[in-house]
């Protein structure tokens, strides 16, 4: 089966893209499966319901998040009955939300996605590397096929998480960094793995961000608004072949589609 993982969705020029690329781009992959990571889809910070409904209308089936997952104030309450948006699996007990989930979706084999966010340079969360042990060994209960979301900023983490669940997951793939890195591969133990799969957003950017506003930031120190850019919109991420019967990655392939 194919899974394909869509980087960070920023703003409306992302959310565009993947209205008008990934019907397409299922088609011609046979991709089964898509993952999104949501956390910057709402005007680049954060997501809503009706934003997550918009991306499910598109062809999404999951949506993972990261540190900007509460950016919206109306997302705690949606979370506690949207099971097909994930938060990092990694905050306190009680925290609303839901960092994993086992989907079915008809004719295929169950497909579990865990969400999970790392701690260098990031925000306080409880240690990702103990979390994903128990919750792994608690989805492979239900499924061979597992796709880790990784949302940090360090590579070595990412790596590092990559290599730990090397053979017990289906792939591993980071986000947040929003600049897709060229490291894509099946560890010995058939885990795919990217160290980050990009951004769906515009390009002509610093990060999805328009450029002027930064450049007065880091020229002058003082706050600026960062607001989304518009050029060069590309959709970003990762295509993986799953054996389903294994939960084995077969190959592991970035895509970079540009929205003329």
């Amino acid at each position: 089966m194919k899974l394909l993982f869509l980087g960070d969705i920023v703003g409306e020029p992302g959310r565009r893209a993947v209205r008008m690329l990934l019907e397409d781009l299922v088609h011609r992959e046979g991709i089964d499966f898509v993952v999104a990571n949501g956390e910057n889809s709402a005007g680049g910070n954060g997501i809503t319901a009706g934003i997550a409904g918009e991306l499910f209308s598109y062809g999404v089936d999951i949506i993972t998040t990261g540190d900007h997952v509460w950016d919206q104030k109306e997302t705690a309450s949606f979370l506690t009955t949207e099971s097909r948006v994930l938060r990092p699996a990694n905050y306190p007990p009680g925290v609303p939300g839901n960092g994993s989930i086992v989907w079915n979706k008809p004719g295929l084999p169950p497909v579990a996605v865990l969400n999970l966010q790392a701690r260098t340079f990031m925000p306080p969360m409880e240690n990702p590397f103990l979390l994903a042990q128990s919750e792994v060994a608690r989805l492979r209960t239900a499924t061979k096929v597992i796709l880790v979301d990784f949302h940090g900023e360090a590579t070595s983490e990412k790596i590092a998480m990559g290599r730990m669940l090397d053979g017990s997951v289906s792939a591993v793939i980071g986000t947040h960094t929003h600049v897709q890195t060229a490291d894509e591969q099946v560890f010995p133990g058939g885990t795919a793995y990217l160290t980050d799969a990009g951004f769906t957003g515009p390009h002509d950017s610093v990060l999805g961000r328009q450029v002027e506003p930064v450049l007065k930031r880091f020229l002058t120190g003082l706050p600026q608004r960062f607001d989304v850019a518009n050029g060069q919109v590309r959709l970003q991420g990762a295509l993986v072949d799953i054996d389903p019967a294994t939960g084995r990655a077969q190959s592991i392939v970035r895509i970079s589609e540009l929205l003329d």
